[in-house]
C-alpha cells in the first residue's frame, strides 16, 4: 500500500511540474505573461492582450492568471523551469525580489522602446521599480485607497461643505456626533489598515528608521488614537458588520475602500456617489495610501534577446492603449492615457486632476513593508474599537514584524 501511495504522489508531483512548465515559455514565438489578476480586472487585462494580439505581432502574448502567483514564482525560479517571460508584480515585492537577484533589469527593453521612460509615467509608479539607479519594472497603474461619499446623505445632513477643500478631517466627522438617524454612520472601516498607513504620512511619521521597522512609535499611536475617536463617538460602522455593504445600502456617508471599487458601486441602483481623498487628521495634509501593478521580467536564461524586444513592443502598446485598464477602476500610470479627454470619464481621474492629488498617492517602498502591513491589518480593527490596549498591542506588532524579518532571513541562509 505504501508503494502505491508513493507512486501516486510521484505522479501528482510530476503533473504539477508539467503544468508549471506548460505555463512557461515553451513556445518560442509566444510571450507567456503571468498576472495575479483573479478578479474582474483579469477580464480587462484579457481584453488588452486580445487587442494587442489583433495587431498581428510576431510574438503573441498569452495571459495566464494565477491566484497563488507568488508561490508559483518561487517554485519555477527554484526549478529553473517554466519561468514566465513577463509578469505583473506588486510594488511591495520589488525590493525583496531585487535583493534576491530574481528580477531582470528593463534596460534592453527600454533601449528598444525609447518612450518607455520616466517622463511618460506617473512618478511614484515609475520610482517603485527603480533600485539604486536601475529600472527593474515598467508600471501599469497605481491602485489607491479612496473615499467614496454618498451625495444624498451629505445633503440630508447638510455637510456638503466637507468636500469644499477636498479634505474631510476627523474633526469634521466628529461634528456629526449625535446628529445622525439611527442606523446611519459617518464612515465604515473598509481597508482600515490602509487608512492607518495614510495617517502615518499625514502625521510626519514612517514605518522604518535606518532600515529597521518602526511600528511601536508615537506616530503610529497617534494615528490609531485619532481614528479611534471616530469609533468611540459611535460614528463608525459597528465592529463585525460589513461596512462596505452598508455604504452600498445607503447608510454610510463615507466608504474608505479602493479605486477599483468604483465599478462595483456603479452597479448599485440608486447609489448616488462621488470620490474624494481619505480623511485626514488635518486639512493641511492628506495622503492616499497606494500600490502599483508593475510589469517585470523574472530571471530566465531561456528568454532570448528577440523576445525581450517583443516584450518592449507589448509594453509600448500598453502605454499607448491602456484606457481599457481604466475600466477596472485603476489609476492608469501612462501619462498619455491619463491626459487624454476620454480618461475624464472615469471617476478615478480625480486622483490625477492636479499635481497635489498626484502627490497624495503614496506608495511604501520599504523592503519589509509587507510585514508591517500584515501587522497593521491584523490588529487595526481591535485597536480602533478599543478591544485591546494600544501600547501593549503596538509592542506586539513591533515584535510581530521583527520576528517575520528574522524568519525570512533565516530561511534565506
Amino acid at each position: 500500500m505504501l508503494k502505491k501511495k508513493m507512486g501516486v504522489s510521484l505522479i501528482i508531483a510530476l503533473l504539477a511540474v508539467a503544468v508549471l512548465g506548460g505555463c512557461g515559455n515553451g513556445d518560442k514565438n509566444t510571450i507567456t505573461f503571468w498576472t495575479p489578476l483573479t478578479g474582474d480586472d483579469g477580464a480587462y487585462m484579457d481584453q488588452l492582450v486580445k487587442d494587442y494580439n489583433a495587431t498581428d505581432p510576431e510574438y503573441k502574448v498569452k495571459h495566464v492568471i494565477t491566484s497563488d502567483m507568488y508561490t508559483k514564482i518561487s517554485t519555477v525560479l527554484n526549478s529553473g523551469k517554466g519561468v514566465p517571460d513577463l509578469s505583473i508584480i506588486h510594488a511591495d515585492r520589488v525590493p525583496s525580489f531585487v535583493k534576491q537577484g530574481v528580477l531582470e533589469p528593463m534596460t534592453a527593453v527600454m533601449q528598444a522602446q525609447p518612450e518607455l521612460k520616466e517622463d511618460n509615467y506617473l512618478p511614484q509608479a515609475w520610482a517603485t521599480g527603480n533600485v539604486e539607479g536601475t529600472q527593474y519594472t515598467v508600471p501599469l497603474d497605481i491602485h489607491s485607497n479612496a473615499m467614496y461619499y454618498n451625495k444624498s446623505l451629505l445633503k440630508k445632513y447638510n455637510v456638503e461643505s466637507f468636500l469644499d477643500d477636498d479634505v474631510v478631517t476627523i474633526d469634521e466627522m466628529l461634528s456629526l456626533q449625535g446628529k445622525l438617524d439611527e442606523g446611519d454612520y459617518v464612515v465604515n472601516d473598509a481597508l482600515l489598515g490602509w487608512v492607518v498607513l495614510a495617517q502615518i504620512q499625514n502625521l510626519g511619521g514612517d514605518i522604518q528608521q535606518d532600515g529597521k521597522p518602526a511600528v511601536n512609535t508615537e506616530a503610529m499611536k497617534q494615528a490609531f488614537t485619532e481614528i479611534k475617536k471616530i469609533a468611540d463617538a459611535g460614528l463608525m460602522t459597528p465592529f463585525g458588520e460589513d461596512g462596505y455593504l452598508m455604504f452600498q445600502a445607503g447608510n454610510v456617508l463615507f466608504s474608505t475602500d479602493g479605486t477599483w471599487s468604483s465599478t462595483a458601486h456603479a452597479t448599485v441602483d440608486g447609489l448616488d456617489f462621488g470620490v474624494t481623498n481619505i480623511y485626514s487628521t488635518s486639512a493641511d495634509k492628506y495622503t492616499n495610501r497606494a500600490s502599483s501593478h508593475l510589469f517585470s521580467m523574472l530571471k530566465n536564461e531561456k528568454r532570448t534577446d528577440e523576445k525581450e524586444q517583443a516584450i518592449g513592443q507589448f509594453l509600448e502598446f500598453i502605454r499607448q492603449n491602456s484606457i481599457e485598464w481604466a475600466k477596472a477602476g485603476q489609476i492608469v500610470a501612462s501619462k498619455q492615457v491619463i491626459e487624454s479627454p476620454d480618461y475624464n470619464d472615469y471617476i478615478q481621474s480625480f486622483f490625477t486632476s492636479n499635481e497635489k492629488e498626484i502627490e497624495s498617492l503614496y506608495i511604501y517602498t520599504y523592503e519589509y513593508y509587507p510585514y508591517v502591513a500584515e501587522a497593521v491589518d491584523t490588529y487595526a480593527a481591535d485597536i480602533v474599537r478599543g478591544n485591546v490596549d494600544i501600547d501593549e498591542t503596538l509592542a506586539t506588532m513591533q515584535k510581530f514584524v521583527e520576528d517575520k524579518i528574522a524568519e525570512g532571513n533565516s530561511a534565506a541562509k
